[in-house]
């Protein structure tokens, strides 16, 4: 089974940002991996902000990296970049913390005048970490995803086939990948 790994950079759990992340729950559970959401914003923000990598909530989410095989990464768009806070994160995994892992980034942001921050601002970031594939993703816009009375978040059909399409090229890949990655 594909273990999969969800970095939630978002700042709280009711951003629209959350119905991406439902999204991709929903998509990898149907699909059958197996999977774990670190809410970045939850973890010790002491920790986060004086990079403490001795901290027991850091170590215990790198290692939940560290048994993936897949990323997704799940963040906002801020002044044109991802979010500080899943920054703060990164910077705490170790030198190739994603190396040999397929990583997904799916973006939220105010205008698709930022739809270069995945090429630009995440990607690099991702390679430097030792990424061994990373996916296209998909940059959604903020109008895109509305809360629902349920509790639930709505996504338009627009946004909804962008990331129906990218998640269906991660299980593909994962598929194709799955007898080395795994003996």
């Amino acid at each position: 089974m594909t273990k999969a790994v969800i970095i939630y950079g978002g700042n709280t759990r009711k951003s629209r940002l959350k119905g991406l992340l439902d999204r991709a729950e929903k998509f990898l559970s149907a699909n059958h991996f197996e999977f774990e959401t670190i809410y970045v914003h939850e973890l010790p923000a002491e920790d986060l902000i004086s990079a403490n990598f001795n901290s027991e909530s850091i170590i215990e989410a790198n290692a939940k990296v560290a048994a993936a095989d897949v990323i997704i990464i799940v963040t906002p768009t801020y002044k044109a970049s991802y979010s500080g806070i899943l920054k703060t994160y990164l910077d705490l995994l170790p030198q190739k913390g994603f190396e040999g892992k397929t990583v997904l980034p799916l973006v939220l942001g105010g205008s698709f005048g930022h739809l270069l921050v995945i090429e630009y601002a995440l990607k690099p970031v991702l390679s430097a970490l030792g990424a061994r594939l990373i996916l296209k993703g998909a940059f959604v816009l903020d109008t895109q995803v509305e809360y629902a009375e349920s509790g639930q978040f709505l996504i338009h059909l627009q946004a909804e086939e962008r990331l129906g399409q990218v998640l269906q090229v991660l299980q593909e890949e994962e598929s194709r990948c799955l007898p080395s990655i795994h003996k």
